[in-house]
């Protein structure tokens, strides 16, 4: 008598068992792979748009009031909201965050000198900085950091 003896496995075991290395790789992939610092990255750069944006609007209205020579200013941005300018463009990174909609607001810090992602690992190293023109005529820089995001 003849016994068939089974060799290796069957077509629905191995599928089975893909499935479940398939569900295990999908829950662990997360844990290993860290999406808040680009997420980090990306905000940054919008910030960083933003107060381009933000201070082209502002140079608008100094032209439109005829401070663009002054070197400290005051424009009318809202209807309740006023921004010192340098050269027509906002004074330094606290005045024009004055008229950004950083939300929320608890995820950023604003100094004098740049705005910073406060819950980045490194906030000095996640930040737009930005520095006023030193002379009529002269145009704002902005320096985006992403070291530390």
């Amino acid at each position: 008598m003849k016994t068939n003896l089974q060799k290796g496995f069957t077509l629905i075991e191995l599928i089975v068992v893909i499935v479940i290395l398939g569900i295990l790789a999908a829950t662990a992939l997360p844990k290993f792979v860290d999406l808040g610092g680009d997420a980090r990255k990306a905000v940054m750069q919008g910030v960083e748009a933003s107060m381009r944006s933000a201070n082209n609007m502002l140079y608008g209205k100094a032209a439109a009031a005829g401070v663009l020579a002054s070197a400290s200013a005051s424009v009318s941005a809202t209807s309740t909201i006023n921004v010192t300018v340098k050269y027509g463009y906002a004074s330094d990174a606290t005045e024009l965050a004055k008229v950004l909609d950083l939300s929320p607001s608890s995820d950023f810090t604003q100094n004098a000198g740049d705005i910073q992602h406060a819950k980045a690992t490194t906030p000095a190293s996640c930040q737009v900085a930005y520095t006023a023109p030193n002379a009529a005529g002269g145009t704002p820089t902005y320096a985006t950091t992403f070291g530390g995001c």
